[in-house]
């Protein structure tokens, strides 16, 4: 019986001894690197905005007393300066107001005139204007309303300044306001074709622009 017990004992130790032998080592799993990430997605540049404070001077003249004054306006301001230049560029025969022929009096006379304008002006880049001519017989040259018709100026604000020797401002100021009723036409001012600086400086400082 003895005998019978131990052969027992030693198959059970044999078979342990088997088994555990034969159990492999759980294998080892290589760590899993992480996928690299996606570049962070840089939200893109804004497109700088379009600067609808800047300030443009357009101005029509024939004998450079209004130019004189745009000039010194786009200087005091450090801004863009354009003129209207004319088609066809007019003389000293057609600027004769003692000739009711000639060519400006013809065209004051017609309320239908529009004078051709050579250049053409990008307004986008801006919202002041301003605007400038001479007083012919009391009233805007028929080629400001020619540039007045060719641009859509609504929200726009437009100062006028204009040269004459005595007459006043108002009159062209009231039909450029009923050319465009949809801009923001301020109160401008008449200047002589040598006014000071100073002058320009205390009209542009009261615009508080």
């Amino acid at each position: 019986m003895k005998k019978i017990l131990l052969l027992l004992l030693l198959v059970v130790l044999l078979c342990g001894c088997t088994s555990s032998n034969n159990l492999k080592e759980p294998s080892s799993t290589p760590e899993t690197t992480p996928s690299e990430k996606d570049p962070e997605t840089t939200p893109s540049e804004k497109e700088p905005e379009t600067n609808k404070n800047s300030i443009i001077v357009i101005y029509f003249s024939c004998t450079n007393n209004t130019e004189n004054v745009a000039n010194k306006i786009a200087n005091y301001l450090n801004c863009t300066i354009e003129e209207i230049i004319p088609l066809n560029p007019y003389s000293n025969d057609d600027l004769n107001y003692n000739n009711n022929s000639s060519r400006a009096n013809k065209e004051q006379n017609d309320n239908n005139a529009r004078p051709e304008i050579k250049n053409t002006f990008k307004l986008d880049d801006y919202n002041t204007i301003f605007l400038g001519y001479p007083i012919w017989w009391g009233k805007l040259p028929k080629i400001i309303y020619t540039f007045l018709d060719n641009y859509n100026l609504d929200n726009y604000t437009i100062i006028p300044f204009c040269t004459s020797g005595s007459t006043g401002i108002t009159t062209s100021q009231n039909e450029i306001k009923q050319l465009k009723p949809n801009a923001n036409v301020l109160n401008g001012k008449r200047f002589s074709g040598n006014a000071s600086d100073k002058d320009i400086q205390s009209f542009i400082d009261s615009l508080n622009i």
